[in-house]
Parts: structure tokens; sequence; C-alpha cells
């Protein structure tokens, strides 16, 4: 068996690999990579023969680690490269490539429908009665989404929503909030196995599932990078945060959401910890609009949204879907029983 793994701004791990009575046999890495002395390969080698099949990467690299002396040179990868590497082999990893994604384009519903939509679809994919799937938002009223762990009185000035009309939904993954008006920012979710991100830990797993709007962001004209943990900035600051929730099946969701054009008065009547962040930049008033994704592309928000959608459609394979009535209906249902009450809403008072 093989299995590949390309190291995110290194090299090429590739491993070549039989199993013989439930253990790891005739291992053989090569690759792109620098590796001082060479006679160390023949030790990465010999160290995964006879280790069990179901062995995790924290365990394969832990071998390799362990046959490796201090002075050996792993340039452009590393022994979780080459766990990953196996993992694949086995089948116990995914790449990209061996994914079919539904993809659901942007559709306008009530936001709170789309934050109980992150949990359906999830189910849905982790009970395999749907593809991976790659979902964008959008939506019909003003509302802020607080990440999972965050003090509802900490985040909201409670005067200030009511002033405008905001309601406040939290969201089952963490971070932090989404100040969301129709039109003032760009949203998707991303629902995968957590055999993709097998191995990567939760800061890897950030960047590796973003990687894509990187190059998206580039064909709209945005030179953008990944920030840890979570951020995706260009040179002019900030665009965009991620956030992610790993359920217990292993399914992952991970979600994004990018400034397109926010008012940022309103939005600091609103968010309290706004407050805070523009304060330790110097800022006294916002008196302007966060505008990172309209100003930097000149192009219209839907415009963005079609050549993102046409980006990953041509990076990977895809069918085109939609969401079932059951789907919206057990969203509904979740709106109403969970994500609307106060119960939830104000589980971290």
């Amino acid at each position: 068996m093989r299995g590949e793994y390309k190291v995110r701004g290194g090299k090429l791990v590739a491993v070549d690999v039989d199993v013989i009575d439930g253990r790891l046999a005739n291992a053989h890495i090569s690759g792109d990579f620098f590796l001082e002395p060479d006679r160390a390969l023949e030790d990465i080698d010999a160290s995964l023969n006879g280790m069990p099949v179901g062995s995790s990467v924290r365990e394969l690299a832990s071998a390799i680690n362990n046959a490796l002396d201090d002075g050996v040179a792993m340039i452009g990868f590393s022994p979780e490269a080459v766990g990953i590497a196996v993992r694949r082999a086995l089948g116990h990893a995914l790449r990209w490539e061996d994914l079919t994604f539904d993809v659901i384009g942007p559709r306008t519903l009530p936001p709170a429908m789309h934050v109980a939509l992150d949990q359906v679809i999830s189910e849905e994919v982790g009970a395999g009665r749907r593809h991976p799937t790659f979902r964008l938002w959008d939506w019909d009223s003003p509302l802020v989404v607080i990440g999972s762990f965050q003090s509802y009185r900490n985040e909201i000035d409670q005067a200030g929503a009511d002033r405008h009309g905001i309601q406040v939904v939290r969201r089952i993954s963490g971070g932090g909030a989404m100040f969301m008006e129709p039109g003032n920012c760009i949203t998707y979710s991303l629902v995968v196995p957590g055999a993709l991100v097998e191995g990567l830990s939760f800061e890897q797993s950030y960047v590796f599932l973003d990687d894509w709007v990187l190059g998206a962001l580039a064909r709209v004209g945005v030179d953008a990078k990944y920030l840890p943990l979570n951020d995706i900035a260009s040179d002019k600051g900030k665009i965009g945060g991620a956030a992610q929730r790993r359920f217990t099946d292993g399914t992952v969701l991970h979600h994004v959401t990018s400034a397109y054009d926010i008012d940022a008065d309103k939005m600091l009547e609103v968010l309290r910890i706004g407050r805070e962040k523009l304060s330790d930049k110097g800022t006294k008033s916002a008196n302007k609009r966060v505008d990172p994704m309209r100003s930097q592309t000149g192009m219209t928000r839907e415009a963005i949204m079609a050549s993102f959608l046409d980006y990953f459609r041509g990076r990977y394979a895809c069918v085109d879907s939609d969401y079932t009535d059951d789907e919206l209906a057990r969203a509904e249902e979740l709106v109403r029983t969970k994500f609307a009450t106060p119960e939830w809403t104000y589980r971290v008072p």
C-alpha cells in the first residue's frame, strides 16, 4: 500500500508498506525532503516495521523519534508527517482528492437557521447520509452569533442590541462573536470527516482546511495569509476568522466569516469586546465601515461568493446540492427547542 502527505510549506513524504499479521512490514519512506545523515532513512523504515496496523499518528511518530539520534535533522518533514503518510496508505487518513463534496450555494434564511443547519448538516455527514459539505450562508435579518464558550454579558451590550433590534444566538463552535446584518459579511461552513485532518494538531487543521480559501482570495485580488490560530489577513489587516467543532464521531465542522462591509459604529454599540479591541489599537471612535472584502476587491458581495463557489468546484470533486425538507424541518425545530431558548443562549451568563 502507498500513502503520500505534502507538508504545508514543506516537502512531500511517501510511504510504501505491507501489512503482515496485523503489523506493518517492508516500510519504505521516500520523498523530496532532506535528511541528515542520510543513513537515518533506514532507521525510520525500521522503526515502522512491526508497529500495529492500528497505530495512531502520535504512536508512529513516537516510534520514529525513539529510533533517531539527537543529531538527526529532518528538513521539510517530520515524524508526524511520516505517520500521516502511513495512515493514508492504510486507508485511515483521507486526502482532499478522496472526497466528493456536496456544494450548497447561498440561500437566504433567518440567520439562526444557519446556526442550526451547522448542527444538522454535521449530523448528516457523520451518519453517512451526506457527502462532506461546503455551503455558503445568506440571511435576511440582523443577528449576533456568539461563540459556544463566550459570556453573554461580557460580549453583548443589551441596550445597544435592543436599540437596533438585533437578536443574539449562541453557536455550537468556539471562537468570537459574529456581527451579522444582511449583506455585511461572507460566511461559509465546511463539514468533513475527521480522517481528512488525521494527525494534524488543531492549529494545523485550521490552516489545512482553509488553504483553498487563500487561493480563492487570490483570484479576487486579495493576497491573504493565515495567522495562528484562526485569522485570515492581508497586508491591510484582518479579513476574517475561523471556528471549529469536532463531534464525537470524528466529524469536523469548520466555518469562516469574512467582513465584507460592516457598520462599525453600530457593531460597537452592540458588542462590548469590539470596543476593547479597538481601544487596544488606540482607536477612539470607529466612525467608519469595516470593509476589507469590498475595498480590497472592488467586487460585489454576490460576485465574491460566486467566485468562491467556482474556485471550490474547480479544485475539488463536487456535486451541486440543496437542503432537504427534512434538514430544514430539523433546523427549525432546533431553533425552537435549543438555539432560541434562554437556557442555551445564556448558558455562559
